[in-house]
């Protein structure tokens, strides 16, 4: 076994690899970009090395770099991770050469599957089901429409040596084949430099479900159950589950004994997934093999009761699998939520900065303590005070639960998400809450457009369906009246002006728009002791109970003899005065006042916000890459004004309404803040 392996990677990926060489016993060794000499991943090694500047191209795939760290460092092996150098064969068998083991498949396996277009041609080959489609890489833009039109739309355009969401558009006419072409060809040749693009056909209403498999080099190979990921927002996983609510037995067999048979025609070693595409009627074709650790294995670790960072190290190593396919279990139900550093309510453009709170729910299961289940998981690679860069991808952790059945599981993870505080930037979790809470979601009806079906025009405040919003207004009046009781315990205060505590509060919801909501409510039976009242909201009564403090984020408690967890904190950056309350990816901000008060804020003049439509904003931090205008030019709505690239994605920036450029009010290359504006248009 190994004594010191280095990790060629950053973030959670880096601290999972970490955590369990340290079980097993073997130092280790990170690397690190200037961005991230302070990320937890750097503090958790034993040794750390640094690569060069913040941007990837210039550290963490400078492959040169990485082989003269493990050198340097006396590591006998690297961990790729998943992502940067992972599935780069070239880098695969420089650590051969340099006699450094990859821990990861060999390089002939990575060039055979990391290659679209190859793997597919030895999928047919290994007797695989594979889609319809030009397998051939594509000379031109005009090239790509006719060949889309001969296989029919919609059409898939792919990079062939793309991942992750990069490199891939699915067109729906000639006009899209032809700008998906090109797009996927710069995102290629950016991300991966290589910008072969192959089309293939578009599978309808299809389900995205992958087989994990581990291969040893003695030549056996398992599979180990399936992921059932379609549930996905631009070709982006969002929440991952094993087994699938949709698959039967039958089928999981037929789709793992195929992926079985694609590795071992590769002669693959390690881990690995079979990406495939399931029609409604379970029938299932081969989408790509990823020759290497996917972002979501944990669920798979959890099902099967298998540290598959350790088994990719033991068979590095050299080592035969100790168990056979009959072994492989299939206990309970897990779920993955990725949570990212972005804001759901702008359509989900990255959030970057400093992680000014960041609790996650309390864990009972650990990254390499595979012994433990049925409970919570979270592996991040950030921590509180921590910066997010905008450099690399937006991931902030994976949540990650385990329950006895989809349903166990699927509860397990709304409270964890209700208990799960991040301040400072923005993050996806009102999303998250929202598609747990989602009849398709829970029912297990859905596929790869579910996401772009339900919330076709973005995603908005009302459409977290909260199934009772007077609970969040009772919340709201249970804290404030337990602060007030607190108040009145405060020594010093004068005769006759002592604060007062009373039973009938309005609690106000606050409008970015002025339209406020007006709730009465009745506050009965408190005890602060106990932390117990009986709150009244119109008709409704809820009985709470919480043993919580006033400074606590996260409530936790009873209502009407259900536990619920919450967050509660005071002020905001409209009002330093309102309660903040969030349940269920519902946000509630509000004034708990008395009735008189409540009258009188009934009279205050709205002050709306000034005018910016002669603008154009940056909706995110990020790097102005492009500015396509010039002062006095004639702008068309729709046309691109400018291109800003934030978290290894390129976002345009278009004219809302025709016009003409007064003035360009930021230079490409700058580095621009939320809200910055870069274009202002003549009134």
């Amino acid at each position: 076994m190994f004594k010191k392996i280095l990790i060629a990677n950053r973030g959670e990926i880096a601290c999972r690899v970490i955590a369990t060489a340290k079980k097993m016993g073997i130092a280790t060794v990170a690397v690190y970009s200037e961005a991230d000499k302070e990320a937890r991943h750097v503090r958790l090694a034993d040794e750390a090395v640094l690569l060069g500047p913040a941007p990837s191209r210039e550290s963490y795939l400078v492959a040169e770099k990485i082989i003269a760290a493990a050198k340097q460092t006396g590591a006998e092996a690297i961990h790729p991770g998943y992502g940067f150098l992972s599935e780069n064969e070239a880098f695969a068998q420089r650590c051969e050469d340099e006699g450094i083991a990859f821990i990861g498949p060999k390089a002939h396996s990575i060039a055979a599957m990391g290659d679209k277009i190859a793997s597919k041609k030895l999928a047919n080959e290994a007797q695989v089901n594979t889609i319809p489609g030009y397998n051939d890489p594509i000379a031109n833009a005009e090239a790509a429409v006719e060949i889309a039109k001969g296989i029919g739309y919609p059409v898939m355009i792919k990079a062939s040596a793309g991942g992750g969401g990069k490199g891939l558009r699915v067109a729906f006419n000639d006009k899209e084949a032809l700008e998906g072409f090109t797009a996927c060809q710069n995102e290629a040749r950016n991300s991966f430099g290589d910008d072969r693009i192959f089309i293939e056909k578009f599978v309808e209403q299809p389900r995205h479900i992958e087989i994990q498999i581990l291969g040893d080099s003695h030549g056996n190979v398992l599979y180990l159950n399936e992921r059932e990921c379609s549930i996905q927002r631009r070709h982006q996983k969002v929440i991952e589950e094993a087994p699938s609510p949709f698959i039967s037995d039958e089928t999981r067999k037929a789709m793992g004994e195929q992926a079985v048979a694609l590795a071992k025609a590769v002669k693959y070693q390690s881990a690995g997934t079979v990406e495939f595409v399931v029609g409604k009627n379970q029938d299932f074709y081969f989408l790509e093999m990823n020759t290497r650790l996917q972002v979501e294995h944990p669920v798979t670790e959890c099902i099967t009761g298998l540290d598959l960072v350790e088994q990719m190290i033991r068979v590095a190593a050299g080592e035969k699998l100790a168990f056979t396919q009959a072994d492989v279990k299939r206990d309970g139900w897990a779920i993955e939520c990725r949570i990212n550093a972005e804001d759901p309510f702008r359509n989900f453009l990255p959030s970057t900065g400093r992680l000014v709170r960041f609790d996650p729910p309390q864990e009972t299961m650990w990254q390499a303590d595979i012994g433990h289940k049925y409970g919570v998981r979270v592996d991040t690679g950030v921590f509180e005070g921590g910066e997010i860069p905008m450099f690399y991808d937006s991931m902030i952790a994976k949540l990650i639960v385990h329950g006895k059945d989809r349903n166990d599981a699927i509860a397990k993870m709304r409270e964890a998400l209700n208990g799960f505080v991040i301040r400072g930037i923005n993050s996806n979790i009102p999303f998250q809450a929202a598609l747990l809470a989602h009849p398709d979601f829970v029912s297990g009806n859905f596929n790869t457009g579910f996401i772009a079906h339900h919330y076709a025009g973005g995603f908005r405040a009302e459409d977290v369906p909260h199934d009772d919003q007077d609970f969040l207004v009772a919340l709201a009046a249970f804290v404030r009246r337990k602060s007030r009781e607190r108040a009145t315990g405060l020594s010093g205060q004068l005769p006759g002006y002592g604060v007062k505590v009373g039973k009938d509060y309005t609690v106000i919801g606050l409008d970015m728009e002025g339209r406020h909501s007006y709730a009465n409510v009745h506050v009965d039976e408190f005890t602060g002791e106990t932390g117990y009242a009986s709150v009244s909201v119109g008709e409704q009564r809820y009985k709470i109970s919480s043993p919580s403090r006033l400074n606590d984020i996260v409530i936790t408690g009873e209502v009407n003899g259900q536990p619920f967890t919450a967050q509660v904190e005071r002020g905001s950056k409209k009002n330093p005065l309102a309660l903040v309350v969030q349940h269920n990816g519902t946000k509630l901000e509000c004034m708990v006042v008395s009735p008189r008060m409540a009258e009188l804020y009934r009279q205050m003049p709205y002050k709306a916000a000034p005018d910016m439509s002669q603008f154009v904003l940056s909706p995110m931090p990020g790097l102005l890459v492009d500015v396509a205008v010039k002062p006095g030019q004639k702008v068309q709505a729709g046309e691109r004004v400018a291109v800003i690239e934030a978290m290894k994605m390129e976002n345009v920036l278009f004219a809302a309404a025709d016009g003409v450029v007064a003035k360009v009010l930021a230079n490409k290359g700058e580095s621009l803040v939320v809200d910055q504006p870069i274009v202002e248009f003549e009134k």
